[in-house]
Formats: structure tokens, sequence, C-alpha cells
């Protein structure tokens, strides 16, 4: 098989993977299911899907469609070809303002397709929690639906024309016909007339008839998704007299890819919806209240009535972005209700939320009303929409698993539904996660189960068909949004009978006679709980980190991540994470696949040093270390300690690369750099000698390279300080500078101006003794050395440091590491002083913001002349502080104007963009928001950037220099 794949491969215009690295990434969705795909293909055109139709049919092997990968019932998860279109089928083909359509290929991404047509006026309505990376391709495939469903309906309800290949490469195009030329189709002996006469002969029989509208799920079940949705397509004519046209859509949409290859996609699309939204955010003391609740919320249209429940709740006080978005929150209430309602005008939407609250008191329902408006409903969307990835938070083997997510029954029917549901639970010892579409029937249940023992994985299956069971009672959908894959699909027999079901397989069969797409999804699936991710029983070995993992080991903490692909948004989503897919679009190079490798080698390796493997540092090369999946991934999974872990040990086994050593040991030489300082810049800066030094280094020979100044920031304020001391007095306020490494030998102009601008403010400033940060020594994964400093910090630190009398730093990477790996590297006699030292350690924009709001800095200190700023934020200063503390300190001065650039990372992060091997990636990261952002902005406009790294790709990347915010405010300083 290997020498036609490698000539499968020559013949195909995009790429074809088959090494174990790239199988193993793909081998895995957002489900519990794993299972090794014979390759992974990533085509670039359509003659490239028939090629791989052809080898599929000629070799007896399958093909898998996939986009972004987040589907929860194994969907894309299988042993044949896995076909990835999320990299180049992502054009908007038409858009056709006037009949309110457009046309896409399937690779397009929902809320990216959302802005294109915002400008006219237009909006694709189904939303679902993943809709900044989730595709339009994967949306039909599950028929998606989302929080908006009340309104919107499923994505099957937009669908009008789809363009596909059928099993045997043929082209067809599927809309909307009349009866007549319904039966035009299903002339001749083509695959595609086959199909026609094949559904025309079993949906006209008068038997199917009765026993499909008999057994499907009723009518009244808005998200109905079991099976084929051959009860859709018996409702059109000509199967009923005065029914829609027929449309093959309606039941493409839901397939799954099982029956056709998708290559275009039409989608009806309405108008914007209503300029007002607010969302009532009801708080109740139990779920049962609060789904009797949203039958009263129901009866005044709300756009969406959706359910967060305590297990999420509690997950975001521990998650550092979810935290902010939980402001609204009063107390620790059992449920919470999110009801939007979409007006015209602010004033209808209060009226109307004040009669569900005086409907819903009445009745005794609900304690806090809460009504939120503008960038607040932002907020709460983002909470909720975080609640799946949230669940990954907790730190043991138990899990929230998917496993009877995604029922769907009568909304009057769920609140008895969700009674007998946590009764069976109960009879099990178990509890369940509540959350999502309370206003369409759909609450998305996760019992906590153990899935790596045999108890664990036997209970995965006996709630299953419990569940099943009660699902039948209610005649629900056992999928309403999410799909049967394989999670689901033994179990249709049962939903629908086995008359339907054999009459579900006779559908596929005919449009797939050689069961290459997809198989083994809906119909004819493995047991529900084979090829899951974890073996039963299975047995790992202690692994002896050097970083501490709280209340869990290094494999548990990669096991965080639940595959949702928060880490596939693109930079027009903003946010950080994560800088190297957004620029690849790759998915090696995301978090996720990052923890997916560490995982699956940690788990089935047989070598005794499981991290020595270099497929796991393939894919950890290009993280770029940014913290930024550390706030914004749902599930906190921390892929920069994860990979410093990874290389420590990678290294003990492998030895340390001599640039490693280098960059790591940056103190020790800027140490003696630091004798000669003019030497040591000719020698970087001059064009031959610099170009050498870089090529020897394995440096990037168009980076330039930081030069030193005359003097340390240390000698410095050794020679000024007594005077700045006298001048100020004892009343001074003392506080404790980090003389951090870059600003000491690279930044010190930063550094000087930093203590001038604090003891103008009146502060006492005093450099203790301490050793370098440590910063460096984390990047290249050299832990037990970063061990030793942070331990050695501590002890020197400890004593000095208080809320009277804090540390602050000038450079983010450097400062906030006493808030972070500080407190996972100290031992266990310095645990405690590492933590309580970690409360009183503060970028010196926080501490400036903190002395403004106490009224000890004021605005009269500053110039009254005007100016622009443009803020580029730090990736850690994001992740860990907040970059809102720099606009604040600097907008200080009244005529100071801030705005903050929407950029992610800037590429360069620490040593990454000096690497020769990463110099081309760092600046096409650069480009993707931070540099053209940069141009434009006219010769008078300050550019600010508060990391050392930051400001050197600023002024690579555009020629700008940028300042530090200390800088700034020292310069409007009257």
């Amino acid at each position: 098989m290997n020498n036609s794949l490698q000539q499968l491969a020559k013949d195909l215009e995009g790429d074809l993977y088959f090494d174990k690295t790239m199988r193993v990434l793909y081998a895995t969705d957002a489900s519990a299911y794993r299972e090794m795909p014979l390759a992974v293909a990533i085509p670039k055109n359509v003659d490239d899907i028939k090629k791989l139709i052809t080898f599929a049919h000629t070799h007896k092997t399958s093909l898998i469609p996939r986009t972004a990968g987040t589907s929860l019932a194994g969907q894309v998860v299988g042993n044949g070809i896995v076909v990835d279109v999320s990299k180049h089928f992502t054009q908007i083909l038409e858009l056709n303002t006037a009949e309110k359509w457009v046309r896409v290929q399937p690779g397009v991404i929902r809320d990216e397709l959302n802005m294109f047509l915002k400008p006219h006026g237009l909006y694709f309505g189904p939303e679902t929690s993943t809709a900044n990376r989730a595709m339009i391709g994967g949306m039909v495939g599950n028929n998606s639906c989302g929080s908006n469903s009340v309104v919107y309906r499923s994505t099957r309800e937009h669908l009008l024309e789809v363009k596909a290949l059928l099993s045997d490469g043929s082209e067809a195009v599927f809309s909307a016909m009349s009866i007549d030329e319904f039966h035009k189709k299903c002339e001749g002996n083509t695959l595609e007339a086959t199909i026609y006469k094949t559904v025309r002969s079993l949906l006209s029989n008068y038997e199917n008839q009765v026993e499909i509208r008999k057994e499907f799920p009723k009518q009244s079940v808005e998200r109905r998704n079991t099976g084929y949705a051959v009860d859709m397509l018996l409702e059109m004519a000509p199967f009923t007299a005065g029914g829609p046209d027929f449309n093959f859509c309606s039941l493409i949409a839901g397939s799954e890819g099982t029956l056709a290859f998708i290559t275009e996609i039409k989608l009806n699309v309405v108008p914007l919806p209503p300029k007002e939204t607010g969302l009532l955010c009801v708080h109740f003391n139990t779920i049962d209240e609060s789904l009797r609740a949203n039958l009263i919320a129901m009866k005044y249209s709300p756009s969406a009535s959706e359910l967060i429940d305590h297990y999420i709740l509690e997950c975001t006080k521990d998650n550092i972005e979810q935290s902010k978005n939980r402001f609204f929150v009063q107390g620790d209430p059992g449920a919470i209700l999110v009801v939007e309602f979409g007006r015209n005008t602010r004033e209808e939407v209060i009226e109307i939320a004040g009669k569900v609250e005086a409907e819903m008191r009445a009745a005794g329902l609900g304690y806090h009303f809460p009504l939120l408006f503008g960038t607040d409903t932002k907020k709460i969307w983002t909470l909720r929409k975080a609640g799946l990835g949230l669940l990954g938070n907790l730190p043991g083997d138990e899990k929230a698993v998917p496993v009877i997510e995604d029922t769907a029954v009568d909304v009057n029917d769920l609140p008895a539904y969700i009674r007998d549901f946590n009764e069976i639970l109960r009879k099990y010892g178990l509890y369940s996660v509540h959350y999502a579409h309370a206003g369409s029937g759909e609450i998305h249940l996760r019992p906590i189960i153990n899935l790596k023992t045999e108890e664990g994985n036997k209970l995965f299956r006996t709630i299953a068909e419990e569940i099943a069971t009660l699902v039948k009672k209610y005649n629900g959908s056992l999928s309403g949004e999410h799909g049967d894959g394989r999670l689901r699909g033994e179990f249709i027999p049962q939903m629908v009978g086995e008359k339907n079901y054999q009459l579900l397989k006779q559908i596929k069969y005919t449009w797939d006679p050689k069961n290459i797409f997809n198989p083994n999804k809906i119909v004819d699936t493995p047991s529900m709980n084979s090829f899951l991710r974890y073996t039963p029983g299975q047995k790992t070995p202690t692994f002896n980190t050097i970083f501490r993992y709280h209340n869990q080991d290094v494999l548990q903490h990669a096991e965080q991540c639940n595959g949702s692909g928060d880490c596939r948004k693109t930079h027009l989503s903003g946010g950080t994470m994560c800088p190297s897919f957004m620029a690849t679009r790759n998915e090696k190079d995301t978090t996720r696949a990052r923890a997916n490798v560490l995982r699956e080698f940690l788990t089935r390796s047989d070598k005794v040093n499981r991290f020595d493997h270099e497929e796991i540092y393939e894919v950890m090369d290009l993280c770029l270390s940014c913290k930024g999946c550390k706030s914004e991934c749902p599930s906190n999974v921390d892929v920069a300690k994860l990979k410093a872990e990874f290389l420590q040990h990678y290294y003990d086994a492998n030895g340390v690369p001599f640039r490693a050593k280098l960059i790591a040991g940056f103190a020790r030489s800027s140490k003696l750099g630091a004798i000669a300082p003019g030497l040591y810049n000719f020698a970087v800066t001059n064009p031959v000698i610099g170009k050498l030094i870089k090529r020897f280094s394995g440096f990037a020979v168009d980076r330039s390279m930081p030069t030193m100044y005359k003097s340390t920031l240390l000698s410095w304020y050794k020679k000024n300080a007594k005077a700045a001391r006298s001048t100020n007095g004892k009343g001074a306020r003392k506080v404790y500078l980090f003389c951090d490494e870059f600003t000491n030998y690279n930044d010190t102009e930063i550094g000087i101006k930093a203590i001038q601008l604090l003891e103008k403010l009146g502060y006492d400033v005093v450099i203790p003794q301490h050793l370098e940060s440590g910063r460096t020594w984390l990047s290249k994964g050299l832990l037990r050395k970063a061990k030793e400093i942070v331990n050695k910090n501590i002890g020197l630190l400890y004593p000095l440091i208080s809320e009277e009398t804090p540390l602050i730093g000038i450079e983010p990477s450097a400062i906030l590491t006493f808030r972070d790996e500080y407190i996972d590297l100290a031992t266990d006699e310095h645990l405690d002083a590492a933590r309580e030292l970690s409360k009183h350690v503060f970028t010196i924009e926080e501490f400036l913001t903190r002395e403004i709001e106490k009224g000890a800095i004021r605005k009269e200190q500053f110039t009254t002349e005007k100016k622009v700023i443009q803020l580029h934020g730090h990736c850690q200063q994001k992740s860990l502080s907040s970059t809102s503390y720099s606009a604040k300190v600097m907008t200080l001065p009244v005529n100071y104007t801030v705005e903050t650039i929407p950029s992610g990372c800037c590429g360069m992060a620490g040593s990454f963009g000096f690497e020769k091997e990463h110099y081309d990636l760092s600046m096409k990261i650069g480009e993707l928001v931070l540099f053209p952002a940069v141009r434009k902005q006219p010769e008078e406009v300050i550019i600010a950037a508060p990391g050392t790294s930051c400001r050197h790709q600023v002024k690579d990347g555009t020629g700008r220099h940028a300042l530090h915010p200390v800088e700034v405010l020292f310069d409007a300083l009257v």
C-alpha cells in the first residue's frame, strides 16, 4: 500500500501524508473516539478529490471528509483516508443580494461568512458554539443548529443547493425541482438516476410511509437528526400532495459525508438580526426551576434561551479568560437561563424582559434577573459557548463525556424528560453537566465517567442504552445537532424501528455501493464503546516531571484537550491562540495537535523515556510559547508549559543543541558583552561580521540583532539611586523594581525612564538583590536550571515583598513568570512563599493603574498635549494580565487617546523569530494584523508595545520605533 500511496501523492496537486505523525493528529476529533487513518489528504481542487475517489475504489479503502474536525460523535474518525478540505476549499464564490443567497466552498468558516455578508445587510443564521472555526461543510454534514435555532432553525432549512461528487466520481447538483423534473431525473442508468429512482420507489411505498410517520421523532421536535432525514423527504412532492418541491439537500444535510462528497454549497441568507439585543440572565436555585421557567420565556418569542448549569459556572472560576465573563453572576446559582430578545429599540427589549420577569416571579421562579446590553452580551455568549471546552478542566481521569449529550425532545416535555434523565443517573451514582439549548428542547447532558477503566467503559454503554430508551418514550431524537456518527449509530434501529433502519441502509448503499464515503457512520457502526481514545484498564507510568501539575500529572494535563478546536480560529476572529495555525492553516500547527501528539506517545510509547520521540518534537516545534492557550483555551491546556517539559526530557535523551544553550544563557553572554558594549554592537551590526555570527549561531541573516546600551541598568542605578532618595525624602513609598535581563542589558534606557518616572511620581525605587528571571531557560526547555534560578529568587525576594512593598517589572515575559512558572517550579519548601510572593508582583502598568485608582497619581502631573497611540499588547500580558492596564496608564494625560491594535502574537516570541528556520513564519504572523496596522499609521502616531520582542519585531517588520508605555508616560510628564 505504501507504494500506491507514494504514487497517489505524486498525482495530487495538493498534499498526501501517510507518516505516523499526521495519522496520529487526524486519529481523533472532538469526540471520545480514536482510530488511526490510512493517510491524510489535503486536496487542492475538485480533480484531486476525483483522484482520491478512484484510488479508494481501486484499493478498497474509504474517504472521510473533514473540515474543522470538531465533531462530537466520531464522524471524522476512521481507518481510511481523511480528506481535509479546510485549507484550500475556503472561497466564497458568489453572492446574490437580490435573491438573498450565497454560494461557498465547504471550508468557509461560519463567522467569516457573516463578516463577508454584514456590509450587504445579510446574515447566515445557524450559529454553533464553534462558529468562529466551524465550517459550512461540517455544518451541512451534521445539520448544525446552535443557540438561535428557535428563530433560524437548522442548516437544513437554509440549504438550497449542493454540488457534489458521487461515489463513482461523477458530478451532480442537488436542488429543488418540480414533479416533472423529479421524474425526469429518474430516467437513465447513471448513478444519479438510480439514486432518484430508488428514493421514488421507497417513499412511494405506502407501508414505508406509514412506518416512517409512526417511528421517526414527532415533528414538534425541531431538532430531528436521527438517521437520514427520509421523514423530511416524505413531506415533499411528489410523496405528499401540496408539499414543497423535492430537494435532496434535506437528505444530504445531516448525512455526515456518507452519501456524497460536497464541493460547493448554496445557502439562503436573511436580513441582519435586529439592532438592539438584550440578554435576560435569570438565576435559579435548581435545574428543574430553570426548565419550567423556560416554558414561560418561550411564550415571549425570544431569539434564544440557553441554559448554563452550576458545573459550568464552577469551571469558569478557574479559567483565566472566562472568569472575566462571569461578572453578572450573583452567588452560586444552580442554573442560569440566558434569554435573548432582539428588537428595534432598547426600550422594547426592556419592556418585554420586564413582562418575562414578572411572570416568572409570579410563578415563584428565579431570584436574580440582570438584563445586559452592548458589549456585555458578547461576554455572556462567549462564556456560554465555552461550555464544551470548560468541561475539559476536570483535572483527573474522570471527564464529562459526550455520550447522550445531543438528545432533543419537545420543549414542553423537557422538564419531565430531564427529571427522568437524572433519576436514571442517580441509579448509577452518576451526576451530569446540563447546558445549552433549553429553548429548542435540547440540553447538552454530559455524565462524569472515567473511560480509562473497564467499569467506566461499560457504564458509557449502559447509560447510552438507558437514555436511548428514555428518548424513545418521549418520541424525541437521540441526535439534535451533533449527529449520529459512530456514537449513536447502533441505536438507530431502536429509535426509528428495524424496518426504517433497513430503509436507511438501502439509501446509503444506493448512493455509495462500495461504501467508500465515511463508512461505519449512521449505519453499520461498530459498538459505541469501541475505538475509544482510552483503552479500558490502560496503564501509564509515573512521570517524574520538573513542573508541578496541580492535582494531575503531565499526561492528564494534555488530556484536558477535548478537541473542541478553539485553537483553529483565524486572525479575523481575534485573540492570540494559536499564532502558528493562523499563519499556516495546518492542523499540525494547532494547540490541539500538540496536546494530541503528546497524549499519544505518553500513552502508547514503548520507550523508558516516553518523551523521546521525534514526532513530538516535530509537532511542538512551531509552538511560539505565547501562552495564548493558557487563557483562551476553555480547557486551560498550557501547551507552552507542556513544550518546555517535553524539551527538557527530550534533551535528556538527545543532548542540548548549541543554539538552545546560547539562547538560554542570554544573561551570561550579555554580561560578557556588557564589558565592551561598543565592540559587541559593532560586531552584531556589521554587515559581514554580523552575518557570520548569525550563521554560526543558527539565526536568520535577515533578522537584526539586539544591541547593548553603554551601561547596564544595574550599574546606572547604583550610581544614581542615592541622589534620587535624597530628593524624595523619607515619606516616599518604597517599591522594588525587578531588573530583568532584557532591560538590564538591551532596554536600559527604558529601565532608566521607568525609575525616573516612578521617582518623579514620588516613589522610592529599590532594585533588590536577585538573579535573572529564568525566562530564557524556560523558553528553551532547560527547566532544571530554571528551577534553580526560580527557587533562589523566591528565597531572595520573599522576605522583602509585601502588599506595602510590591515587586514591579518592566518586561512582561520576565515579571509575569512570578505569577506562572515560579509557582510550578517552586520546591515544596518554597511553594507557599511562591504563592504569597505572586500576589504582590505586578507589571509596571498594573502598579501604576492601581496607584491612579487610589488617587496617588494624578492627571495634572502630565501634559495636556494631544497624542494618538496605537497599542500592541504582549502575548503573556494578554494571557496572565491584560492590555487594559497599558491602555489606562497611557490615557492618564487628558488628551492622549489609545487604540488597541486587534493583533494576536507579533510573531517574534522571544528567540523564535531569530531562529533561521522560524524567521519566515515569524514575519508571516506579523503580517496577519500587526504590520499592516502599524504601516498605515501617520508618523505622529505613537506605536506602543510593552514587550521587548514585540518592539524588535515592529522595527524589523515596519521600520517604526515602538515605545514602552513607560516611555510614553515619562515623555508626558510636566
